[in-house]
């Protein structure tokens, strides 16, 4: 489990595709204290720690994952949100993020508005219905809350520390985003469905 409140950003410092997609990860985190098989949220993807180095660990990313994330579009020097798995003790300050991505969105508009940055995102219509005004979804491995909804498409507004302690600060339209629906939102509407 993890919360969305990013703690590094990292950068994929070497990819290998056979069959599945390996790749190594630079990060800031002290990695003696990282433990092999541990989980780590690589833009909110929940990978699984398969060797480790002074400043870096790799993953194994399988076809399952590279069909529903954007870690297919991965290369040398792509920036990445990172985040530890959440302890017991954590402060939670984002969100229960479970780090199972539920598709790709794409981002459709970018305006600074002040100091803020308001950005507009498509998403797959079946993924539409979970996304309410002011119910959490995470984004790359951010906990962001959603402003407006208006069909396939939702807002949310990045304050600049945001930007600048993510890869926030680096998005464009066209960029594509992994999506990760909220935990509460998904059980509800199974629970509706169920209920119909």
């Amino acid at each position: 489990m993890f919360t969305g409140i990013i703690t590094d950003i990292g950068e994929v410092v070497q990819v290998t595709r056979d069959g599945d997609l390996r790749a190594r990860i630079r990060t800031g985190y002290d990695t003696a204290g990282i433990d092999m098989g541990a989980s780590i949220a690589s833009d909110g993807v929940c990978l699984t720690v398969t060797a480790l180095g002074p400043d870096w660990y790799e993953v194994y990313v399988s076809g399952e994952t590279l069909d529903k994330t954007n870690l297919g579009d991965w290369r040398e020097g792509t920036r990445l949100n990172l985040e530890r798995a959440l302890k017991v003790g954590d402060e939670l300050g984002g969100h229960i993020v479970s780090g199972h991505v539920d598709g790709v969105a794409e981002v459709t508009s970018v305006v600074d508005e002040g100091d803020s940055t308001r950005i507009t995102f498509k998403v797959p219509g079946a993924l539409a219905r979970f996304i309410a005004p002011k119910g959490s979804v995470a984004l790359n491995g951010t906990s962001l809350t959603v402003n407006e909804v208006e069909g396939d498409t939702f807002g949310v507004n990045l304050i600049t520390h945001t930007k600048d302690v993510t890869t926030w600060g680096d998005v464009a339209v066209g960029d594509r985003i992994n999506l990760e629906i909220d935990t509460l939102a998904r059980y509800v509407a199974r629970l509706t469905d169920y209920a119909a």
